[in-house]
């Protein structure tokens, strides 16, 4: 029987969770000092005074081989509780995990593909 009591430590994780970095801006909202100033809005660059403007444009390459890595790091963290409960769970998840995978090969193939594997 479906009994919703049963979730209780659920829900108060949840709002804890939530109530937590709220509070923590709101707090830090409040207290922080407020001061702009010429010195305040100027970038920083390891106590060196900054040359020329902060907004430099970078390739759009890093952010394409970090989001690869990211797919394939989370790809991980999916097939680890298949592999732990293979034996209990049977043939079927397997074929499931297979798919899981080959469709991340097919995604790692048109990376591929694009150019977006290659660093130079």
């Amino acid at each position: 029987m479906f009994l919703l009591y049963e979730y209780d430590i659920f829900w108060a994780f949840l709002i804890i969770s939530s109530v937590i970095p709220i509070l923590a801006f709101l707090i830090s909202g409040i207290l922080a000092p407020i001061s702009k100033g010429p010195e305040k809005l100027s970038s920083y660059e390891s106590g060196i005074e900054p040359m020329g403007d902060a907004w430099l444009q970078f390739r759009i390459r890093y952010y394409m081989f970090a989001l690869v890595f990211v797919v394939f790091d989370v790809e991980t963290v999916f097939l680890y509780p298949w592999a732990m409960s293979f034996d209990v769970l049977g043939v079927s998840v397997f074929i499931e995990a297979f798919i899981f995978v080959l469709i991340l090969i097919v995604g790692l193939v048109y990376a591929w593909r694009k150019g977006a594997l290659e660093w130079s």
